[in-house]
């Protein structure tokens, strides 16, 4: 199914968030749906988030290198942070025991990405160059 990438889809407030926002109706397990279930939506959603998240990227545009080779590393980072801040919001603290996998998902966006980060007022790193929508995906969760 392809996705009209428009600026609700865009209200998480943070990258890392509006990518836990594209499991629709995740507690609904007769209505739910995956909006990444085609990974060319992972290209289609980085590029509308080049624009619509450009203040939190320090105008950084994101790169998509191959939608299918990222799937895992991308659904991995989206699905430990819904479950770490899901799980945050409905306790009032973080698990502990969420964490390793979480930071596990955030390093393998990094390592993936192999880029610069970083430097003063610009969490994203040099705006002039693309980064990697897995390790920018990664600096977002992190962030939170």
């Amino acid at each position: 199914m392809t996705v009209a990438w428009t600026p609700h889809r865009f209200t998480g407030g943070l990258l890392a968030l509006d990518t836990a926002n594209t499991v629709v109706l995740r507690g609904d397990p007769e209505r739910t749906f995956d909006r990444f279930d085609d990974p060319g939506e992972i290209a289609r959603f980085a590029d509308a988030a080049s624009g619509f998240r450009a203040a939190e990227l320090g105008d950084r545009r994101l790169a998509v290198s191959s939608p299918v080779a990222i799937a895992p590393i991308v659904l991995s980072i989206r699905e430990t942070t819904d479950r770490l801040f899901r799980g945050a919001v409905s306790k009032g603290a973080v698990s502990t025991a969420d964490l390793p996998e979480f930071l596990r998902a955030c390093a393998d966006g990094l390592a993936a990405g192999r880029t610069e980060i970083g430097a003063p007022g610009r969490p994203f790193g040099d705006p002039a160059t693309p980064i990697a929508f897995e390790a920018a995906l990664a600096v977002s969760a992190l962030s939170l």
